[in-house]
């Protein structure tokens, strides 16, 4: 009888996690990026602060799409996004490459993520442009690119915290994240790279006087509310972005024109999020991305016992 239970249990698991990895990655995963060769750790290994935070797959959708909305607001950043990308047009396919640029330089062989950063590398090369007062920008531009990896992997960090409940990481723990991934940032080639939460908040009390809400900004905070190829999907991104929406700073949302009190995002918003954000961790421990790297990594362990 238990039998009988578990096999239904066992397709609908499945069947979330291929609706899952359909959204975040599209229908091809790559697994030839994460499985060799055996006992390459990548650049951070199984035992890092980093694999541990981007393992979960609530905390880095929601961490991400506040990190969408945080970056809006750097007009140059914008302003480049909004010249050079085709994210009107293809949101779908925007997210899924940035989603396999994340697990790739986290769970991806070391051959792979350099390959996907030096890739990254030689488009920014190319991405140039003038701001909206005809000074010149580059996506190259270190300080710019600082901004970018500093907005992303914060609301990572606090998108794990609200959402991993037990394994949220310790004050130090979450200071070894910031030291860790800093090297993405690094290799992509920013400069003063924050590797500390009060780094991180010295450099967003820094950086703050220059960031505010254009059309473009408005523009991307409706096109995540309303973002999904069907009804099902729509509705699991909006419960998504509005838990975005609860953890970006109080003057991030005032820029952005957001209203949402804090009754509703502390006592509906959240809740409601980490509900479906239960059912996606429950489906996403069959993820084979993540078995994939694992066992790569476990393969140089068992060679050296």
């Amino acid at each position: 009888m238990t039998g009988g239970w578990r096999r239904p249990i066992q397709a609908l698991r499945r069947r979330l996690l291929r609706e899952i990895n359909s959204t975040v990655h599209g229908a091809e995963l790559h697994l030839e990026r994460y499985d060799r060769p055996p006992g390459d750790p990548g650049l951070f290994g199984a035992a890092s602060v980093v694999w541990r935070v981007h393992e979960h797959p609530a905390g880095m959708l929601v961490g991400g799409f506040a990190a969408l909305m945080l970056q809006s607001l750097h007009p140059v950043a914008m302003r480049a996004v909004a010249e050079h990308s085709d994210y009107r047009t293809d949101p779908t396919g925007r997210l899924h490459r940035t989603a396999r640029f994340v697990s790739t330089t986290t769970l991806g062989s070391s051959a792979a993520a350099e390959a996907a950063i030096a890739g990254v590398r030689n488009i920014h090369r190319y991405v140039r442009g003038f701001d909206a007062t005809g000074r010149p920008y580059r996506a190259d531009d270190p300080e710019l690119l600082c901004w970018v990896h500093t907005a992303e992997v914060s609301c990572f960090l606090q998108g794990h915290q609200v959402f991993a409940g037990k394994r949220k990481l310790s004050g130090a723990g979450c200071d070894a994240y910031l030291a860790e991934v800093a090297l993405i940032g690094e290799l992509l080639g920013a400069d003063g790279v924050p590797d500390s939460r009060a780094a991180v908040a010295d450099y967003l009390t820094r950086v703050r006087g220059q960031l505010h809400a254009g059309p473009e900004s408005l523009e991307v905070v409706a096109l995540l509310r309303g973002f999904g190829r069907s009804g099902r999907e729509r509705l699991a991104v909006r419960v998504l972005t509005n838990a975005a929406i609860g953890i970006l700073p109080d003057w991030a949302r005032t820029e952005l024109g957001i209203r949402r009190g804090w009754a509703v995002r502390r006592l509906w918003d959240r809740p409601v999020a980490r509900l479906l954000g239960a059912v996606m961790v429950w489906a996403c421990g069959l993820s084979p991305i993540r078995a994939a790297a694992h066992a790569r990594a476990r393969a140089g362990v068992r060679a050296g016992g």
